[in-house]
């Protein structure tokens, strides 16, 4: 799949000190923004069903499908849109990718005046899927093959599931770059100064987990260094990878890349050794007010499918599919940060303190968010 299809402190501290391990100490009164759920969570077995009977169960449903993905651009997933289409001819599918951030607060809206339009959404923000299961919202479904995806990648009683791994890290153009920068420190080099980009750290959370990372290791000395080499900085993770294929910046820090590559690709995607870079799986959800149940249950089996998890331009979340390129499994990479992600996604208070922090280094996010502005009813623009 290309590249464009894809498509996510408790103390002040000295610029020069080492950010230490307390720094990014928990909230003592964090409650993952949960209270114990009241719910009942009905039993579900794993789907038997195959993707022929759920799309003939789809079809005499009406053939309607309307997803709410996150992502950068609107056209971010027309590679999966496309591939689905092709695949189930008469789904007449609709695809809205927005920031998660946004899609996030458009469902709780719809949610609180039963107005849900997302039959299925698949978003960065994971810390809303144990709070939706909390609030009884989600309809608990097991898609086949849910056995085979990583425990931590999957709620238990199939509230939500991991569909696909993302990760960002270092891309670099193979011409402008030969010998690319891979640790968080080589980006320091002069060589590279007014030739990076990046996507705002403090407008989206995964960005933002990498420098709280790098932070925690090299310290806020790092940042400002990093600031001295005039990195462009945008909105969305889109613009860096089309400006590094297209030559117009030789390295981006941060961002996504092809895990399996050839000799015309223009870019490389490059994980370190031992220095951080992130990835988490992207969690899936239908709704019990989802209009489209049959047509949700056909979506996310096809995302668990053999074929669309070998056709994912990145790592797979089963267990028993071999990612691209020769890579590990992610989970067997202790510097992509996996389980912290996820709890640091669950403690707000954390995120807002460092982004707080990290805005008063590199200034608020500039520039209209690279989906535009969409509104609570992305169809109507309402």
């Amino acid at each position: 799949m290309d590249r464009r299809d894809f498509m996510k402190l408790g103390i002040a501290i000295s610029a020069t000190a080492p950010l230490s391990k307390i720094a990014f100490a928990k909230d003592p009164h964090h409650t993952d923004n949960m209270k114990p759920s009241s719910n009942i969570i009905e039993h579900v077995d794993e789907e038997t069903k195959s993707l022929e009977e759920l799309y003939e169960e789809a079809i005499i449903e009406g053939g309607e499908l309307t997803v709410y993905a996150g992502g950068d651009t609107v056209g971010q997933q027309d590679g999966n849109a496309n591939a689905f289409r092709k695949r189930f001819p008469k789904m007449k599918l609709k695809m809205n990718v927005d920031f998660s951030k946004f899609q996030d607060a458009r469902i709780d809206l719809q949610l609180k005046s039963n107005t849900l339009a997302a039959d299925v959404a698949h978003l960065q923000e994971l810390q809303n899927y144990p709070r939706w299961k909390n609030e009884g919202v989600l309809q608990p479904y097991k898609p086949a093959g849910f056995s085979k995806v990583y425990d931590k990648f999957k709620d238990k009683d199939g509230a939500w599931v991991g569909i696909c791994v993302n990760a960002f890290s270092n891309l670099s153009n193979v011409q402008l770059a030969p010998n690319p920068p891979v640790d968080a420190n080589d980006y320091l080099d002069p060589k590279w100064k007014d030739k990076i980009i990046i996507d705002y750290p403090n407008d989206d959370d995964a960005t933002q987990f990498l420098f709280m990372k790098v932070i925690e290791i090299y310290g806020w000395e790092w940042l400002e260094k990093f600031l001295k080499q005039n990195p462009i900085f945008v909105r969305g993770g889109q613009e860096p990878v089309d400006q590094v294929y297209s030559g117009q910046k030789s390295v981006a820090f941060g961002v996504f890349g092809d895990l399996e590559v050839n000799n015309t690709d223009k870019a490389r995607f490059i994980i370190p050794k031992t220095d951080p870079f992130m990835a988490w799986a992207q969690r899936a959800c239908m709704f019990k007010q989802t209009k489209h149940p049959a047509a949700a249950r056909l979506y996310l089996n096809w995302w668990l499918s053999e074929e669309q998890q070998k056709h994912w331009y990145q790592w797979p979340v089963r267990t028993d599919i071999k990612p691209k390129g020769g890579y590990k499994p992610i989970w067997e990479y202790p510097n992509a940060y996996l389980d912290e992600f996820v709890d640091t996604m669950m403690d707000r208070g954390l995120m807002e303190r460092f982004r707080a922090q990290l805005t008063q280094y590199i200034g608020e996010a500039q520039g209209m968010p690279s989906g535009g502005i969409q509104g609570r009813y992305p169809d109507t623009g309402h």
